[in-house]
């Protein structure tokens, strides 16, 4: 008997597996393909080299692909955390911005506050002369943040249509809110 070539075993054990599935004995599926391969083995082995030189390729590319993706997989790694650390910064800096907004808008009330206590504690006929200067939406505001007794000491000393054009802008200030 002769030497069986690479591509005879593949094709015996091809046809082996075939037989045990299908039922038939395995003995007779090797013989049979023992005496296809004797035939086939008369050909020159280039076809040997030539499946080799492909499977090789193959080989080659696939592992071109799998480098290719493991250094895409790499760089999306990366990638997620440096995105990861931007999120944690702007979440920083969100916070310190909240907390800066709410320093300035407690000094802007504290400073509207002194402001009101000032006109609160000067003359009705002297903070009368200020108010009338002013525009009425402006004068509305401290007015409105007055103890009832002071803003209406000052109301006192306006003229007419001054007094009344901040009365309206204090009466309609909350007119839009929902009363539902």
């Amino acid at each position: 008997m002769k030497p069986i070539g690479v591509l005879s075993t593949v094709a015996i054990l091809f046809v082996a597996s075939a037989a045990v599935r299908s039922g038939v004995g395995v003995r007779a599926a090797i013989a049979g393909s023992v005496a296809m391969t004797d035939a086939a083995e008369c050909g020159p082995m280039d076809q040997t080299d030539e499946v080799l030189a492909a499977f090789s390729a193959r080989d080659a590319a696939l592992s071109q692909r799998e480098n290719a993706a493991a250094e895409k997989e790499q760089r999306l790694v990366i990638a997620e955390q440096e995105i990861a650390a931007r999120l944690i910064e702007l979440e920083q800096a969100e916070t310190a911005l909240q907390q800066t907004l709410a320093l300035a808008d407690g000094a802007a009330a504290s400073d509207i506050d002194r402001l009101t206590d000032v006109y609160a504690n000067m003359k009705p006929r002297d903070a009368a002369l200020l108010f009338s200067e002013m525009a009425p939406e402006f004068s509305a505001g401290f007015l409105i943040r007055m103890a009832p007794e002071s803003a209406a000491g000052i109301m006192a000393g306006l003229e007419p249509d001054v007094a009344y054009a901040i009365s309206v802008t204090m009466a309609g200030r909350n007119s839009s809110v929902p009363l539902e």
